[in-house]
């Protein structure tokens, strides 16, 4: 199948990698002529510009977008949707909000357009492991394009999710589920690390990878850091987030879901930013003023 493909970073030159590993013609295009020309090396046909990646598509086109959430979806939709035709397809597989993919496929389907939003998950990992998929828009659009899925992801590792905006919503709960994991593990091998034993955290995190309840490839990828940095010195204590675990907060208390555990890994990874928490200077005042309780000063 022949694909345009816009937006070649850490996940896009992978994917677009992946389909060409597998037979699948792709035009590229991105922001970056240097990245265009070490993707054309591996066999991808580049275009100038968006106009000229159209232009080489075959009749019925198709072009899937991995680029950022917000601005960029919408500057890349606007300037498509003068270029293609009734019954092409648009695909988002960034990490869009839900909400806004609905948006944007009304807008694609005044003009004849399908929008899928497919989201995506596989990190770095996806040219070796694949990618799970989890789309949603136009049944047929979708249909079309399953021969792109079925290489992208592992055996059964794709799933139709249902009308647009489906896919982001799946996706962006994945993410939620995500954060909470992760602090599950972080939180539990701080436990250990912080126990009176001398517990080689990173043999244990292995043995569990074996038979044990909370294997997953979340744990895996523990023990290769553990393995290169078993105390984590080199890494500072600062955890960023993508966005997509506020949205799934937003979207539990707009669907009245008591989600406890997202929402506070949510809050820890804004604490973690916090190089002098007024918040924490707080309840040791609270402390020492209702109990005496001991507090450290400056």
């Amino acid at each position: 199948m022949k694909i345009g493909f816009i937006g070649l970073g850490k996940m896009g030159f992978n994917m677009v990698h992946r389909l060409l590993k597998n037979g699948h013609e792709v035009v590229v295009w991105d922001r970056s002529d240097e990245t265009i020309k070490e993707m054309e090396k591996l066999g991808a046909q580049g275009a100038a510009s968006l106009d000229d990646l159209v232009s080489k598509l075959p009749e019925r086109k198709a072009v899937w977008l991995m680029v950022p959430a917000g601005k960029p979806v919408d500057e890349n939709l606007a300037a498509l949707l003068k270029l293609l035709n009734k019954n092409d397809i648009i695909i988002d597989g960034g990490n869009s909000y839900w909400k806004e993919s609905q948006q944007r496929a009304q807008k694609a389907e005044e003009q004849g357009v399908h929008f899928l939003d497919v989201g995506t998950s596989g990190g770095v990992w996806g040219l070796q492991n694949g990618y799970c998929l989890m789309y949603g828009g136009n049944g047929e659009a979708a249909a079309f394009l399953e021969p792109v899925f079925k290489t992208l992801a592992p055996e059964s590792g794709y799933v139709y999710c249902g009308p647009s905006g489906t896919g982001h919503l799946v996706k962006m709960v994945h993410n939620g589920i995500e954060y909470g994991m992760m602090q599950a593990y972080a939180e539990g091998f701080e436990i250990l690390e912080k126990s009176p034993y001398k517990i080689d955290i990173a043999k244990v995190a292995n043995a569990w990878r074996y038979g044990s309840v909370v294997r997953s490839w979340l744990l895996d990828l523990a023990v290769n850091a553990l393995e290169e940095d078993p105390g984590l010195d080199k890494l500072e204590p600062f955890v960023q987030d993508s966005g997509e675990g506020r949205w799934t907060v937003q979207t539990a208390i707009d669907f009245d879901v008591p989600a406890h555990v997202i929402t506070a890994s949510l809050f820890t990874r804004f604490q973690s930013r916090q190089k002098d928490s007024f918040a924490m200077k707080m309840l040791a005042a609270l402390r020492n003023q209702f109990g005496g309780h001991a507090v450290k000063t400056k």
